[in-house]
Formats: C-alpha cells, structure tokens, sequence
C-alpha cells in the first residue's frame, strides 16, 4: 500500500460499495440487506445489486440504490445462467458509477460471479476488492455437494478477504474446503434500538387472551429445521402450561406440521401464519422461542427473539450456542431431543419470575451483537481489503 493510498483512504472515509446478496426472506439476505442501510446511514454509497428489490430494503435514497439483474430468457438454455447475468451488470454498475469495493453474500453463485466480473475489469485496468461473506447453506449443504466443492473453493480462496457469521461455521469451512485464506469471523447482528424504539405496545391480547403464553417459531420449513420437534414440544408443553404456538414461514415440512397438528387434536392452539413482515411485532409478544434445529449456521432469528425479550429453547447445533447462553438466555438440548426441550420449556413457563429474568438475560446476551458493534467490524474488513487490492 503506497503513501499516497493510505492517504486517499484516510481522507476517504466514505466508500462506494457494491452489494450482492439474495432478496428474500433468508436470514443471509436479511444480513446483507441490514448491514447496507447501516453502511448507508454512517455515509457510505450502497449499491444493491440482485433479481428483486430486497424484502427489507423499504426505502431508496441518496446512500442507498437498487439494480436489478435481468436474465434474458433464451431457448437454448435449459436452466437460464443467473451468474453470467449477475457479473455482467456488476461490471457495467461498477464502471458507471465508480464503485470502490465488492461485497458478496454466499460463495456461490455470488463470489463465482464476482470473481469473472473482476476478471472483466482487470481487462480494462480496473482493479476492484472483494469480500465474501459466507453464511451457511452455500457450505454446509449446496457447497459440500462434489459437484460445486471445486467452484466454491475456487471462489473462496480468489476472494480477497473472507468472512463467516460464525465460529461453527469457519471451523466447517476449514473442514469441508481446502481453504487458502485467512477466514475472519463475523457474526450476524441486530438493531436493538430499533426494536425498542418500534414497539412500546405489542397488543398481545391479539394473538392470545391473557392467561395463555405465546411460544414461537420462525423459519423456511426445510426439513433440517425439524420443524415436527416444534410440533412435539409444544404438544406437551401445552399440557400443563395454557398456550398459543404461533408457526411463522413457509416451505415443503409445513402441510405435514399442519396435518400433526390435526393428529394431536391441538390445531386449534397452533396459528400457522405464512411468510411475514410482522416479525419484529410476532416476536414482541412472544413469551418463549423454539429452534430445534438439526444445525444452524449462525441462529439469527434466535437472536431476534432474544432481542425482543424471548427466552430460547434451542439445539445445541452449528453457531446457536454462539448466540443463545446455556441457563442465561435460553436452554440448549441435544438435536431431537424432545423430552429434554419440554423440560426446560416448561421450567420457564410454570414460574413467573423466572421467566422474567430470562427475557431480561435474552435481551442483554442480544446486545452483544448490536449493529453498533459489529457493523464498524465489517468497516475494517473493507480497509483489509483495500490493502490487499493495493499491494
């Protein structure tokens, strides 16, 4: 890195950041949407760049732009190649409007894409950093798969800095790749002041009568979240404790958890409430979360529930004991153990008092990963990057 870079980055304060992610309701599309309105609100220019405005990106601004990828529709292809499409508008987006740095949600097909759109500058002498951020799937499922481990590892290690959401994963990354890179761990976050300043009222007599708790559980009904475990925890708890299990999502274990539900006589205590952009309001009034997931790469919406106050009953899988403290914020039990979940469950729900201190525990373990905490970690991710670029 020369003087006069370090000079110009000093000054420069302010980046042009490009930033591709996927625009759904994905806990690494939620991330990456967050982390750009954060990006854009501490003065740096935030360009977007996806198929479909993202779900959490309500507003455009002078800091904040949306472009939309396009894949033109060609017989030939049977599957039409989003990556082609994807690196040729990150090159005409980065060229038109000067942008400084990269940053690309999942290994593939986003840092792939980004690779060949910095091959395609490099051709016109312009020399662009990437970061990747890994956030799961893209390792633990899709990239581990034969098929796409060489284009993952390629993308990882042509990626100029690396970063994971959690310990759990970089320890998987390093397992399942032949990893050339540093891979820095940066966890997922949440804005904390923006929870408490939104909701002062949660009207929970909306979804329950005052007498009932309210018990939670948010996900992509994938199998791998084990969403029947749900269904079977809130089948004995619901025994002893009177309660509401309110099912926010969509996916392929949903129509099954509905027919549980019918099986066990308890479908009308269980709401199923779809896909939502009522989360933050759901989980305000929510008295206990459960995540029995088979493994989590990080447990976001965990940590979403503890912010709002929830206590978390979770496995004790991937990153989720990063986020939810053993006999502080929550409860972790072995995947598929059930009876071990009611338990703790119900040690919560049957004592008041208890259960206020753990909603006040949840609330300060969540403030460990405020966006004011890790946001300026991402900052210094990107002046590691200028370095590499100017080396």
């Amino acid at each position: 890195m020369t003087i006069t870079d370090v000079i110009r980055f000093q000054k420069y304060r302010y980046m042009k950041i490009a930033i591709v992610c996927y625009p759904t309701f994905g806990g690494s599309g939620v991330m990456a949407t967050e982390l750009g309105i954060a990006l854009a609100a501490r003065g740096h220019e935030v360009h977007f760049i996806t198929y479909r405005q993202p779900v959490r990106l309500a507003l455009l601004g002078s800091n904040i732009h949306f472009h939309e990828v396009h894949v033109p529709q060609y017989p030939l292809f049977h599957y039409q190649p989003y990556e082609l499409a994807l690196s040729s508008k990150l090159v005409d987006t980065i060229k038109l409007h000067g942008i400084e740095l990269l940053h690309v949600h999942y290994a593939i097909p986003h840092a792939y894409a980004g690779y060949m759109a910095k091959q395609m500058l490099a051709e016109e002498g312009i020399t662009i950093p990437m970061v990747t951020t890994l956030h799961g799937t893209d390792i633990t499922l899709v990239g581990s798969h034969p098929f796409y481990r060489p284009a993952v590892t390629f993308s990882i290690n042509n990626s100029d800095v690396v970063t994971s959401v959690s310990q759990s994963l970089k320890e998987d990354t390093l397992r399942l790749f032949d990893v050339k890179k540093e891979v820095y761990v940066v966890p997922n976050f949440i804005d904390v002041a923006k929870i408490r300043k939104t909701f002062v009222d949660c009207r929970r007599s909306m979804m329950a009568p005052e007498d009932e708790k309210i018990i939670t559980h948010i996900s992509n009904f994938r199998k791998v979240k084990r969403i029947e475990d749900v269904i079977k925890v809130f089948y004995e708890v619901q025994k002893k404790v009177p309660s509401r299990l309110l099912m926010i999502g969509e996916g392929p274990e949903k129509e099954g958890a509905e027919n549980l539900c019918e099986t066990l006589g308890i479908a009308d205590k269980v709401i199923f409430l779809g896909n939502s952009n009522e989360i933050d309001r759901i989980l305000c009034f929510s008295d206990l979360f459960l995540l029995p997931s088979e493994t989590e790469s990080f447990g976001l919406v965990a940590l979403e529930a503890m912010a709002h106050g929830a206590p978390v009953i979770s496995s004790n899988a991937g990153g989720i004991p990063e986020v939810n403290v053993h006999g502080v914020s929550g409860y972790l039990s072995e995947v598929g153990d059930v009876e071990d979940m009611v338990k703790n469950a119900l040690k919560l729900l049957l004592d008041d008092e208890v259960l206020e201190q753990f909603k006040s525990n949840s609330r300060a373990e969540a403030m460990k990963f405020d966006i004011t905490e890790v946001v300026p970690l991402y900052e210094e991710i990107y002046r590691k990057a200028f370095e590499v670029k100017t080396r």
